[in-house]
Formats: C-alpha cells, structure tokens, sequence
C-alpha cells in the first residue's frame, strides 16, 4: 500500500511518507520563508510528527522567527533541498514542504498568510483567505 503522502529531497538521500491528512496546510508570504526558499511563500502542510515516517536524516537550521519563537528548517545535507520545519510553539508537529511532495496535486492550501510581507511580484489565489500575520493566533 502506497502512503497517502509521500515526498523527498532533490538527491533522494531523504525520504518521507504519512498517511494522516495534515492539520493544516497553506502558504507562508513572511520575509524568512521568501528568504529560505528563494520564492514568493513556501507552501506548507502540518503533521503531527509521530506519522511522519522519514529515513534520512535531515539537518536543521535553527533561528527565532519575529514571533520570538524557535523555528528550525529541516534541509538535505547533500543536496540543500528543504523539507521539513519544527517550531517551538507547536511540539509534536512537523512542517512538510509541499513542493516536496511526489504528488503535488495533493496539496491544497486553505489560507495565505503572512501577506502584510508579501513580494509586491506575489500573485496570490483570490479564492484563498487572506490573514495579514500568523495562520494562528
């Protein structure tokens, strides 16, 4: 049986598969998810991270957000692709890269956030709610 979700990093060092739904999944406009990814948003899905089955290992980057909380970017220390986050605010969880994924068709954003950071260059989907700052909160 195939996993519902399943994805990995440019080289293919780092693989991963879950088969839960995520909890949450949309794009991110904040100036550090443009800077890490060299793009407009990173879309992302929410794990609990105890479904995410991953072989690899995966090195991390670690710094605090504006928020003042720890979020840590998951990467290939091969081929650099980032995969992964993990955020100090929300233990358990993992954030999953959806361009990552070998199915990108799966992935459905159901909010854009962080706009008020936005690239002027951004073409958001009008369809998607909108929040200036944090998905939460």
């Amino acid at each position: 049986m195939t996993a519902k979700y399943s994805g990995q990093c440019l080289c293919g060092e780092i693989r991963y598969s879950v088969d839960v739904e995520p909890l949450f999944a949309g794009n991110c406009h904040c100036k550090d998810c443009q800077r890490s990814s060299g793009s407009a948003y990173i879309p992302a899905m929410l794990f609990p991270e105890q479904n995410v089955e991953v072989s690899g290992k995966a090195k991390y980057f670690e710094m605090t957000a504006d928020s003042g909380k720890t979020h840590s970017r998951g990467f290939c220390p091969n081929c650099g692709s980032q995969l992964f986050a993990k955020f100090s605010n929300l233990p358990g969880m993992l954030g999953i890269k959806a361009g990552t994924l070998n199915e990108t068709a799966l992935y459905a954003p159901k909010l854009d956030f962080h706009v008020a950071s936005a690239a002027a260059w951004d073409f958001m989907d009008p369809r998607l709610p909108k929040k200036q700052g944090a998905a939460q909160g």
